[in-house]
């Protein structure tokens, strides 16, 4: 069962204000004097407990395999399965023999590096991308990997689609860069510190609320 809540969010998401950014600028004092677009003493949205933490925790090996077998004879439906539930052998044996497409798409044009991106698997990330995945992919709402990582504070993935070219002043067809979407997310701090600290962003990019 694919994540429809967190890709739902992502199509809804909306940003803060960016007011007063300059064209060239000093991250170390970007940091500083934008500080307050930084959420302070918040957690990440993984920490806390939910009826969907406890499902996950009650769901045993058994349960994961009898999944997959459901899924054998869509091999693109279970590499995206596989992708957001951190089924690293299984996408590994997807992928390596060739059963199903690297940058499979469901119905919103989410890749299988999409749905790792936005649930924090970072072994999976590295695996699809070894093998080809598209780091520039868009959905049908012109969301990046980038985009749902930031989106989800999911750091370490953003910053290895970062090392690996992906563009971080990418637009969605709203016009959202990824620095929209982790300051517009309370959760996101230390994803929004990670972009701002990148030499290549450009945080004066408006959306089209000309945010």
């Amino acid at each position: 069962k694919m994540n429809k809540d967190k890709q739902a969010d992502e199509d809804d998401d909306d940003s803060e204000l960016f007011e007063d950014f300059t064209e060239h600028f000093n991250q170390l004092e970007l940091l500083e004097t934008h500080r307050h677009l930084i959420p302070v003493g918040t957690q990440s949205c993984w920490s806390g407990q939910s009826d969907d933490d406890d499902d996950e925790q009650e769901r045993t090996e058994e349960w994961y395999e009898m999944q997959e077998k459901k899924m054998e004879k869509h091999p693109e439906k279970l590499l995206l399965w596989a992708a957001e539930n951190n089924r690293l052998s299984t996408v590994r044996r997807l992928l390596t023999e060739k059963l199903a497409p690297v940058n499979a798409r469901d119905e919103d044009q989410y890749t299988p590096l999409h749905r790792a991106a936005y649930s924090g698997h970072l072994d999976v990330a590295h695996e699809l991308v070894a093998q080809g995945a598209d780091v520039h992919a868009q959905t049908v709402d012109g969301w990046t990997p980038l985009h749902s990582a930031c989106k989800w504070n999911n750091t370490s993935v953003a910053a290895f689609l970062l090392q690996q070219g992906a563009d971080i002043n990418a637009q969605t067809n709203g016009l959202l860069t990824p620095l929209h979407i982790a300051a517009g997310n309370k959760n996101s701090r230390e994803t929004l510190e990670l972009l701002l600290m990148n030499r290549y962003v450009k945080p004066d990019l408006k959306n089209n609320l000309d945010e």
